[in-house]
């Protein structure tokens, strides 16, 4: 992320600056800047750099009449409203069909944005870092949600997705961690990683009925690529189906609450980020039949175990967990493997490695004094035992499987 951090710094700095080819008040009074456009028939709201931010409630008019010459207002410009921070509202009329990129960026007071039907396209960074906006009602009008469009909307808890989107950009709603539901409607083909990653606040998932490229099987709270089965979107209450083959790339970023997620042997490839800073994880269980891991992969989570169950453990780049992991976790190895874990990269960095997990299932409870949370195999929280598999979290951060009959 700290790329796009830098990105960010650059264009705050050296973003475009724009002088206005004139300027009109709106029926409220306030002055609006404006700058013609294809030929000089049509205009664009800007921001004009000898003047600065918009404040307050701003509507804007749908046309313009200047020197006995009117003109219809078509496209909000890049940067029109960037870091206008006493920025509470604004209206767009339905003449506008283009909204620039960083548009809104940074109007941390922006409560209300009316978009109309007219607009068919959210560009990049459009709303990034409005963190007092709190619901969006995006129009039917819209197929496209730009990469970051709603990055750091930190107090949007609603957003409804209509059926006309079909591309959702990659860290499109990113960081928005109170947002508490998605759904995801048949029409969209397209969802960029990291979509909603950081969305912490999330409990619910769903792709609706009759959409050919994503699904939500088995009422699962995930996002699945059907044709590839891999699981691209997850959240702290996702159960991963056990025909999942991929985990993909920042499938779980994020998601800070989850405290337990149960990684079936289906599973063979595991995306880079997919579970980076989850750091409520207290174990990971490595099935056998994963044969790769990304960059990143468990990075931000300061785990006090890892087991893995892979026999012929493969090559993982440093990063994949965290420094704090690779120090203090122990690493649980299948038996007769160790000399194998010692002498693979990434694998050899955790300073203890044994053989056989210590969470292996048990006959018998565990004194409930030691106990903090007990889950079903579903990795549903349970409050009494449940015949078959339990998972018992620990007051040590560690967790054990028991068997109770």
């Amino acid at each position: 992320m700290k790329k796009y951090i830098l990105l960010i710094f650059v264009l705050s700095i050296f973003g475009t600056k724009a002088f206005a080819d004139f300027a009109v008040k709106n029926a409220d009074g306030v002055m609006i800047y404006y700058k013609t456009i294809n030929d000089g028939t049509e205009l664009e709201v800007i921001k004009n750099a000898s003047v600065g931010c918009y404040s307050g409630s701003v509507n804007i008019p749908d046309s313009v009449t200047y020197m006995n010459k009117t003109y219809s207002v078509t496209s909000i410009g890049r940067n029109a409203f960037s870091n206008s921070s006493d920025l509470s509202a604004v209206t767009i009329p339905n003449s506008v069909t283009s909204i620039g990129e960083w548009a809104f960026n940074g109007c941390s007071a922006l409560t209300s944005v009316t978009i109309p039907n007219s607009v068919t396209n959210i560009a990049n960074f459009t709303f990034f870092g409005c963190n007092s906006l709190t619901s969006v009602t995006i129009p039917n009008s819209v197929t496209n949600i730009g990469e970051y469009a709603f990055w750091e909307c930190s107090g949007l808890t609603s957003i409804t997705i209509p059926n006309s989107v079909t591309s959702i950009g990659y860290m499109a709603f990113a960081d928005c961690r109170v947002l508490t539901s998605i759904t995801i409607p048949n029409s969209v083909k397209s969802i960029g990683g990291g979509a909603f990653g950081y969305c912490s606040g999330l409990t619910s998932i769903n792709v609706e009925n009759g959409n050919s490229t994503y699904d939500s099987r088995g009422n699962c709270n995930a996002i699945i690529e059907t044709n590839t089965n891999t699981l691209i979107t997850g959240c702290k209450t996702t159960i991963i189906p056990n025909n999942v083959t991929s985990v993909g790339d920042f499938a779980f970023y994020g998601c800070t609450d989850m405290s337990i997620i149960t990684i079936p042997n289906s599973v063979t490839s595991i995306g880079k980020d997919a579970f980076w800073g989850c750091c409520g994880l207290t174990s990971v269980t490595i099935p056998n039949n994963v044969t790769k891991i990304g960059d990143s992969a468990f990075n931000g989570c300061d785990l006090p175990e890892v087991i893995s169950k892979i026999e012929n453990p493969f090559y993982l780049d440093a990063s994949t967990f965290s420094n704090n992991t690779y120090n203090n976790a122990t690493l649980y190895v299948p038996v007769g493997t160790i000399e194998k874990y010692k002498a693979t990269e990434g694998w050899k960095k955790f300073a203890s490695i044994e053989e056989g997990p210590t969470s292996d299932i048990n006959s018998i409870d565990i004194d409930s004094s030691n106990k903090i949370k007990r889950y079903g195999i579903d990795g549903r929280i349970v409050t009494n035992s449940r015949k078959g598999i339990n998972i018992i979290q620990m007051n040590n951060g560690k967790t054990r499987k028991v068997v109770v009959k």
